[in-house]
């Protein structure tokens, strides 16, 4: 063959590795058609994995067709089982020590069932009709029945499978009873169903005619390596020509969950503006989940169906210097020019363990424990509430609270703050509204425009003088508490907060960074 003849081959079959040129001949000595252990065993192949990757490969190029045969088979999940009573025949064989009939409490302490076998004992003699449950003097009773009689001479069907599955290690559909298959699948930790995948690896008529043209296997080199450069392997051996159409899998790295990787964007920009972490336990004493936030001790977010309270630890240690102060603005206002909320505030109440519905806990702590300007602080973390999940509700759900204080705190300010933080997460049209909260006044909600619509992303306000005036605090506090899983939802064009914690592996590595 000369030079040039021998290229126009290589042209006509370069897009053909060396592993589906051998596949391709395999195929050929058998006749067209055969399974992968058979090119393999007839092949220049050497691994089943390279075999199937190569039929992989040729089926996408039209050159051979699979078809696939699905039979499934039964075996035992245990051997021992084959070896071993079912719980219905011990308990069977008890009953007929005891002459037929015995109370259920006896069958309990006397017979070597466990707690477990006797319940599912007692469902299937039921079941099988080998026994009954009688009444005698408000006790229950176990009686043999005539089938039960009959079972003790001659094993059930489900029992001769189980014997038979020990001896044969496994059985084909087609050779047992599908009713008594049926049954003993139903019961745990007894049969698995199997399946097996026979494949029969036929060549195409475009397979046929590739063969036509003639195909010579010769080293190939899909990749090169110094090693081959260095000695000149490359000039014995043909280099396979790269097919940029070719299917390629996708490779997925490692990345932050959005979740997370939304909160260290939030926690990046407070920073930035120069603001403080403030960080404590998300176990707190209702005191400082409620009380310190003016929320009354009669108000229904306190109900046990809005918040979690613990059973351990069921109470919290006060910070004994407040208690007197918080005490006297709720029942009659204090010193706050306040009339309170008028009734008898309660100390055992307010030390009630809870999860924080909130992260204005952490606002108020921080307050408390610093009460003079500056004060630049924010939070983003983690929030629990007794609520039903639903696309829009979660029971754990991220908080990102801010607060300061200063001499001119006001709402301009406040207002000022909210733009440019989110101008600074993404969204540059920003507008706000009067609203109500519990412990601010004024208050206001803040609505963020994404797409055509502008959507709701937290409330906002100045800490009411009946939460500041405890804690010796004279000044003006701008606080806000936003919602981090609507951010989440928006950048992922998601309609389901579940969605947020679905943690679905698909979801998460097609998200974009």
């Amino acid at each position: 063959m000369t030079e040039d003849a021998e290229e126009k081959r290589n042209e006509k079959t370069g897009d053909l590795s060396y592993l589906e040129k051998a596949t391709l001949l395999a195929l050929d000595e058998l006749n067209g058609e055969a399974s992968p252990d058979e090119i393999l065993e007839e092949g220049e192949l050497d691994k089943k994995v390279k075999v199937m990757n190569a039929i992989s490969w040729l089926k996408s190029k039209d050159m051979v067709a699979v078809e696939e045969e699905v039979k499934h088979y039964y075996k035992l999940v245990k051997k021992s089982a084959a070896k071993k009573d079912l719980p219905e025949r011990k308990a069977l064989k008890f009953l007929d020590k005891k002459a037929g009939k015995c109370s259920i409490s006896t069958l309990k302490e006397e017979s070597d069932l466990s707690k477990n076998e006797v319940g599912i004992a007692l469902g299937w003699l039921k079941d099988k009709d080998w026994a009954k449950i009688v009444k005698e003097n408000g006790e229950s009773f176990l009686e043999i029945t005539k089938k039960g009689r009959n079972a003790l001479k001659e094993k059930g069907r489900d029992e001769k499978l189980i014997k038979k599955l020990g001896k044969e290690e496994k059985l084909w559909e087609y050779e047992v009873d599908k009713y008594t298959i049926k049954k003993l699948l139903s019961r745990k930790e007894i049969l698995s169903k199997n399946r097996e995948v026979s494949r029969t690896v036929k060549l195409t008529e475009k397979g046929k005619k590739e063969l036509e043209k003639g195909i010579e296997l010769r080293l190939q080199i899909n990749q090169l390596t110094p090693e081959i450069i260095r000695t000149g392997a490359w000039k014995e051996a043909r280099l396979r020509p790269y097919d940029v159409k070719a299917y390629a899998p996708k490779k997925f790295g490692g990345k932050k969950h959005p979740v997370k990787r939304e909160m260290d964007k939030v926690r990046r920009v407070f920073l930035e503006m120069g603001f403080t972490e403030m960080k404590y336990d998300v176990i707190q004493p209702a005191f400082w989940n409620f009380d310190a936030l003016f929320s009354p001790q009669h108000h229904p977010a306190r109900d046990l169906q809005d918040t979690f309270y613990m059973k351990e630890p069921r109470e919290l240690e006060l910070p004994e210097e407040k208690v007197e102060r918080i005490k006297k603005v709720h029942e009659d206002g204090g010193d706050t020019r306040s009339k309170g909320w008028q009734y008898p505030w309660s100390k055992d109440e307010a030390k009630k363990a809870v999860l924080r519905t909130h992260t204005t806990v952490a606002s108020i702590r921080y307050l408390s424990e610093n009460p003079e300007p500056p004060v630049k602080a924010f939070s983003v973390d983690w929030n629990y509430r007794s609520e039903k999940p639903d696309p829009t509700h979660l029971s754990e759900f991220v908080q990102i609270e801010g607060i300061v204080m200063e001499k001119n705190a006001s709402m301009n300010m406040l207002i000022g703050m909210m733009k440019e933080f989110y101008l600074k997460m993404g969204f540059e049209d920003i507008k706000v509204r009067p609203s109500y909260f519990p412990f601010t006044e004024p208050s206001l909600e803040v609505f963020a425009k994404w797409k055509d619509d502008y959507l709701e992303m937290g409330g906002a306000g100045v800490f009411r003088r009946e939460v500041l005036e405890p804690h010796g605090i004279d000044y003006p506090v701008i606080a806000w508490g936003l919602g981090l899983e609507r951010l989440v939802m928006l950048r992922l064009g998601w309609d389901d907060i579940r969605e947020c914690y679905s943690n679905d592996i698909e979801t998460l590595r097609e998200y974009p960074l």
